[in-house]
């Protein structure tokens, strides 16, 4: 049976739809040593390669579950080229990528994995899985602006954020729970009232928090952790990702 070519590349745990489509539309895939595009699909028979390396699902391999601390400066791409890039910053053993994003600038709480069907339940975006973060902003504060981020903010000319938790931490600093992924979302809501984010830190995406873990340093989930993210996501949908997944 076909699968579409970002399925196909992101079930062989290459990397997520999302990155997969960026690799396609930079012309580094081929099917059968024919340059690839989006739409085209892929047969059991058929030949990938990424950057001329052959990608194909692995047999009888192991589902990986990583959570990191990540620190500022690292892109979450397994692009290579990107010499900031998570994968070398994680170094594991075999091949494995982040699901959804932190922006460079950002810091904190990712998931990284070998398990393609996961990754797209999770960023789905209808599966309203919460993220909660902590944020510093440029100046004090206002009861305005605490008000204004819950009850959703204007940061496209069609596009409103959902009412969200939002609660005052400090002079210049409030913690967020979203479950809305939109690209770099905090910061421009931010933005759109005046302020400008200095620090922004995910502690904390469904169950899982950073709680015991080092900036730059990573752990496996534990056998509780998988159970109740796979009861988590188990009604959700794997066929597609959401507007911009696990983003802030």
């Amino acid at each position: 049976m076909d699968t579409s070519l970002n399925k196909y590349i992101s079930e062989t745990g290459f990397c997520s739809r999302r990155e997969a489509d960026k690799y396609i539309e930079q012309l580094r895939v081929t099917i059968n040593g024919k340059e690839a595009h989006k739409g085209n699909r892929v047969g059991e028979n058929d030949e990938v390669r990424i950057d001329g390396e052959v990608i194909k699902k692995k047999k009888n391999s192991s589902a990986v579950y990583i959570l990191l601390n990540k620190p500022k400066g690292i892109t979450c791409t397994t692009d290579l080229k990107d010499k900031t890039n998570i994968i070398d910053f994680v170094n594991y053993k075999s091949r494995i990528f982040p699901i959804g994003r932190l922006d460079k600038r950002s810091e904190g709480l990712i998931f990284l994995t070998n398990d393609g069907d996961i990754v797209n339940k999770i960023l789905r975006a209808g599966n309203k899985h919460e993220k909660e973060y902590i944020v510093s902003v440029d100046k004090p504060i206002t009861i305005d602006f605490i008000n204004k981020m819950r009850n959703g903010v204007r940061i496209g000319h069609n596009l409103v954020t959902q009412k969200c938790f939002v609660k005052q931490e400090g002079p210049d600093r409030f913690k967020i729970i979203l479950t809305q992924g939109l690209n770099r979302q905090i910061r421009r809501m931010c933005e759109t009232l005046g302020y400008t984010v200095e620090s922004l830190k995910r502690i904390r995406i469904m169950n899982i928090t950073l709680a015991g873990l080092a900036p730059g340093k990573w752990r496996y989930f534990t056998p509780a952790e998988i159970t109740v993210v796979n009861n988590m996501v188990a009604n959700s949908s794997k066929t597609a990702e959401g507007d911009g997944g696990m983003d802030e």
